[in-house]
């Protein structure tokens, strides 16, 4: 079967002193019979290059899905005077949500089965699940085919009945207020921007809701929150360099949110409340942010004094506000961490992780009077545990290790960190999972990953898919590049702007110095990033394409400079602090050096594998397509290239557990037949 041929239908794309010629702009129409064909016409190509792989895709899926305790309890988490868990059933796709009142012990209540709203449905995802301070209601948001429009329903828990399903393709952001009948909920403009927050009233119509707040400028998102002390109601409006913040007393719904602080260009905050006082994380003239407080009557930028003297090696991310303890999570040393302030000492103390090597996720603590603060640790050897952690004690509980099936036995692999030198001299870490023993020889394959975009950092976690590869003799490495959070503030601001060619280098100097200390070599490495390290593959396939045998990109941002010069898709706007303002012409110009759809050259490329989600908000499914076409175009090798669409879902590809693994098997197949590695 021959791959399809894209017909070429030339669009001109004029900006500054460039014309440059768009020869499948025309992908673009989404409803267009011929762009339909076209991309089940590519479909059809990846199953046939593929259907060789069925039998090990199955086998993988099998062997992943062997790992995993199908029928399994997530550690119950007291709000009130329930606990609340969910829990996951064999043969079923999505979880339980329960509670049992008073102790656990008592009667099971189902709130919520995720199984029955999936039902007769290719795509479904629960955004929000918020229960009403008096426990009686529950306000919670579906996606039902991944383009992240919501749904929003409210259901009687004294009855188990839908009371209100009146609110239709919104954010899906649901806040309650106290007097458990108002909710607040923020909705989208053409450009799938939160932008509006509304009041809604139980047992009122859509038409009757009440327009709150609008954030006009495209460049900021509008999400609503609460205090954990549930004394306040939050506006949190932010762009990617930016915040301000609205608040008003949960008790007054009907009022109106007042200004916390007025925005600065360039200056994000965010805030925690206890008892007489706002605790506040800022990064005016302090890059990692710093900790700040001010009364809860004097908001404004003048009344706010700091807690405890900036430290420039710990990047602030977040704030857990306690009875007695505020606890501050971070980034240290390319590490997460968490630091404990007492309000009555004013002492401030770190936690110390056991490993060297870890990573954790903050739990929602919902309970305000606790010395208990709980979280879930884990490393690249070191399955999921949920911890609690006493603040005054200063002891860990491991309240549950996730149990992983197979035969898997922690002792038989490792963990280390490497360093590889960047062009500019930087050291850029890499964090690597092998089996124990491995021969560094130069002859292991090698799935290299990075992220690199928008501060995010590429934690080190547990993925007990990724043991299909590692026993197979894989080398996982995670390639702490810049662009993302790994080493602070400064490590992001190096590689976004006018720096984001060093997300790219930095990458591919990891990938060089893998094969220089003999973990692999170039034959045998394969590059994996998704969404805007999709766009990293794209750049590395251009730059470096001797470098690598296969590269897997998944949701790929690689037309970069045309949507950003379209403030009619979504995102684009708020884009601009990231890539910078294409319209600028010192931006249009980086922009256009690296793009990688733009910098498709004839010569020789790795193998490619591409994904795309038709109804993907982030990435237009048209991006991804467009570089395959071009690429097959213009490449000048027989290396294989596919495109694979889900047709029924957006930027997270299929959904449910058994849908993920079953594209781990697709992928991991393809990597097995292209490495040629005897499965």
């Amino acid at each position: 079967m021959k791959p399809p041929i894209a017909p070429i239908v030339p669009h001109k794309l004029t900006t500054h002193d460039h014309t440059r010629i768009d020869n499948y702009y025309w992908l673009r129409g989404k409803e267009e019979k011929q762009v339909l064909d076209y991309l089940k016409a590519e479909n059809d190509f990846t199953s046939f290059i593929t259907k060789d792989n069925k039998k090990a895709e199955e086998h993988l899926y099998k062997e992943m899905l062997g790992r995993i305790k199908e029928t399994d309890l997530s550690v119950p988490e007291k709000d009130g005077d329930y606990y609340y868990y969910s829990r996951t059933e064999e043969g079923k796709s999505y979880s339980i949500h329960c509670r049992k009142k008073g102790s656990l012990s008592g009667k099971e209540e189902i709130i919520l089965d995720e199984n029955d709203l999936a039902k007769g449905k290719e795509f479904f995802s629960l955004h929000e699940f918020e229960i009403s301070p008096d426990d009686r209601y529950l306000a919670y948001s579906t996606d039902t085919d991944g383009s992240e429009k919501h749904d929003i329903f409210i259901k009687d828990l004294s009855n188990n009945t839908i009371i209100d399903n009146s609110i239709k393709q919104a954010a899906g952001d649901v806040v309650w207020a106290n007097d458990n009948k108002t909710i607040f909920y923020n909705q989208l403009d053409e450009t799938m921007r939160p932008f509006q927050l509304w009041r809604h009233v139980i047992g009122s119509t859509n038409d009757d809701d009440q327009l709150v707040f609008e954030e006009k400028d495209q460049a900021y998102f509008l999400a609503p929150t609460k205090t954990k002390s549930e004394e306040f109601l939050l506006i949190y409006l932010h762009s990617k360099i930016t915040t301000e913040v609205h608040y008003l007393d949960a008790n007054n719904p009907k009022g109106e949110f007042q200004l916390f602080a007025e925005r600065r260009n360039g200056v994000e905050y965010s805030l925690a409340h206890h008892e007489d006082k706002f605790y506040i994380l800022c990064d005016e003239n302090a890059i990692n942010f710093k900790l700040m407080e001010c009364p809860v009557n004097k908001t404004d930028w003048q009344h706010w004094t700091a807690t405890v003297p900036y430290n420039e090696e710990v990047k602030l991310s977040g704030l857990d506000a306690f009875k007695d303890h505020l606890v501050i999570y971070g980034r240290k040393e390319g590490l997460k961490s968490i630091h404990i302030y007492h309000y009555a000492s004013k002492s401030l103390k770190q936690l110390r992780f056991p490993q060297a090597i870890y990573t954790y996720w903050e739990s929602d603590n919902p309970e305000f009077n606790t010395t208990l603060v709980r979280f879930t640790y884990s490393s690249m050897c070191t399955p999921r545990r949920v911890v609690d952690y006493d603040l005054e004690k200063e002891t860990f509980t491991i309240k549950k290790e996730y149990e992983v099936l197979g035969g898997f036995d922690r002792s038989n692999y490792q963990e280390e960190r490497v360093f590889a030198r960047a062009d500019d001299g930087t050291s850029i870490p890499i964090s690597i999972l092998s089996k124990k023993g491995l021969k560094k020889d130069g002859n292991n394959p090698c799935l290299l990953y990075a992220y690199g975009s928008y501060g995010s950092p590429s934690d080190p976690y547990f993925s007990s898919t990724i043991y299909s590869l590692v026993d197979r003799g894989f080398v996982y490495a995670i390639a702490h590049i810049r662009g993302g959070g790994e080493m602070g503030r400064n490590w992001y601001e190096n590689g976004k702007f006018l720096h984001k060619k060093n997300t790219f280098t930095d990458f591919i100097n990891c990938a060089e110095h893998l094969c220089s200390i003999a973990y692999t070599k170039a034959e045998k490495l394969v590059g994996r990033g998704g969404s805007a390290g999709g766009l990293l593959m794209g750049a590395v396939a251009n730059m470096a394409p001797k470098q690598f045998h296969l590269i897997c990109a998944h949701v790929p941002f690689v037309d970069a400079l045309t949507t950003m010069l379209d403030e009619s898709i979504p995102l684009t706007v708020i884009e601009y602090d990231e890539w910078g303002n294409p319209n600028e012409k010192k931006f249009y110009d980086y922009m256009l050096s690296y793009s990688p759809y733009d910098n498709v050259e004839a010569k020789e490329y790795p193998n490619i594998l591409i994904t795309a989600g038709l109804n993907d908000p982030r990435v237009q499914y048209w991006e991804p397509a467009k570089w395959c076409a071009k690429l097959r175009a213009t490449k000048t090798d027989q290396n294989t290239l596919i495109l694979k669409t889900n047709m029924g879902a957006g930027h997270q590809g299929q959904s449910g557990r058994y849908g993920y693994l079953k594209e781990q098997a697709f992928e991991y197949a393809h990597i097995l037949k292209t490495l040629s590695i005897p499965f």
